[in-house]
């Protein structure tokens, strides 16, 4: 007994001696990742680890419901379609041609209204919410400063920093894009209660504007310059700017920092389904247009699905942009493989929500079952890559 007492006092010592490092050193950040993810069994974010952080809700207006195509769900998935489905853990995979719903499956306990985390995808909203600041006036342009919302980037390198810089992935800072260290930024950036200040202390250490470099930090500054630029909450503009207009026909949840500061984390962490997913997707396809109405400028929609920089043909402005056997797809793409991937000749979408990637994830820029999830959707629906 005594020796119990003994041990139990020294792992109180033990514990109070640490969480006070932890603040001492400004990492208390962990306390809460522990908590939310590592004691989960998770060695990173996960699929529904948003019912674990502070959210705002962000309202459905009038529903728009899809259609369902003449053909809905008459042909049977492919073996290897399946195989990868079962394998990756997919929850969620539809098929859109011609604007209706041709094919969907859920797995898992999922269905078509049940939510799950965005990830990155969220980073082409906060672009395309950009495109909507410029095309109403509260941001000049792409080439406006950075220095003009944010006083935190107003000195050396960082007054050639541009909003464009930040939608494109050039700001030049010393982001250091690391999901699984607990020491990185990254992580630092998901569990900390006060976003901006981990932004505001960022440095510009190359020249922006000049190469790619994938950095998750660009997305939340921008948001940051966007909430300046408008004077809205971001969850708000989002919520009367797209998630509302395009006819979203369930209510969504973006997470914030925390309730105090109130800061979404823009380049993450949407909770949605993978039907209203898609509606973005459709949205950029089009041009811009919804129902006849001009949602969105033609012309930044065009600029974004394409290369800025000729060096990094796989990047545009808050797209992805992929060929495979010559066709050019551009997408929506997040972390443990959540994907809107959208060829416009074709009018196809097709959009994967799952608990992780193939294996060959971080080899190359595009992991196998993105390839998959495409090939294996075309040949469902008998049309030729080629």
């Amino acid at each position: 007994m005594k020796f119990l007492k003994k041990f139990l006092k020294f792992l109180l010592v033990f514990f109070a001696l640490l969480i006070a490092v932890l603040y001492i050193t400004d990492t208390d950040y962990l306390i809460k990742a522990v908590r939310t993810i590592y004691l989960k069994g998770h060695t990173t974010a996960f699929l529904e680890d948003y019912k674990k952080f502070d959210n705002q809700a962000i309202e459905a207006g009038t529903p728009q419901p899809w259609n369902n195509h003449k053909d809905y769900n008459t042909i049977t998935i492919t073996p290897e379609l399946e195989k990868s489905n079962q394998d990756w853990g997919t929850v969620a995979y539809v098929i859109i041609k011609n604007d209706s719903i041709w094919f969907e499956k859920y797995y898992d306990g999922f269905d078509e209204d049940s939510k799950s985390n965005s990830f990155s995808m969220a980073k082409s909203y906060v672009s395309g919410l950009l495109g909507k600041a410029i095309m109403e006036g509260h941001i000049k342009s792409l080439d406006q400063p950075v220095c003009d919302f944010l006083p935190a980037f107003c000195e050396g390198e960082a007054t050639k920093m541009t909003v464009g810089d930040l939608s494109s992935m050039a700001s030049g800072t010393n982001w250091d894009e690391a999901y699984y260290s607990p020491l990185s930024i990254t992580t630092r950036a998901y569990f900390d209660d006060d976003l901006a200040k981990v932004m505001n202390g960022l440095k510009v250490v190359d020249e922006p504007g000049q190469t790619y470099k994938y950095a998750s930090g660009d997305t939340q500054m921008l948001a940051m310059v966007i909430e300046q630029a408008t004077g809205k909450k971001l969850y708000d503009y989002f919520e009367n700017s797209f998630w509302k207009p395009l006819g979203a026909e369930n209510s969504t949840l973006w997470q914030v920092d925390s309730e105090d500061h109130d800061l979404v984390k823009a380049y993450c962490c949407i909770a949605s389904n993978a039907k209203d997913f898609a509606r973005f997707g459709k949205l950029y396809k089009d041009f811009g247009k919804w129902n006849g109405q001009q949602v969105l400028d033609s012309s930044f929609v065009a600029k974004s699905i394409k290369p800025r920089f000729p060096a990094s043909p796989e990047y545009g402005y808050g797209w992805w942009l992929k060929q495979q056997n010559g066709k050019d797809f551009f997408m929506m793409r997040g972390h443990l493989g959540q994907y809107v991937i959208v060829q416009p000749e074709d009018n196809v979408i097709i959009v994967r929500l799952g608990y992780q990637k193939s294996p060959d994830n971080n080899t190359h820029i595009f992991s196998d079952d993105i390839s998959t999830y495409i090939a294996e959707g075309y040949k469902m629906l008998g049309q030729s890559l080629n």
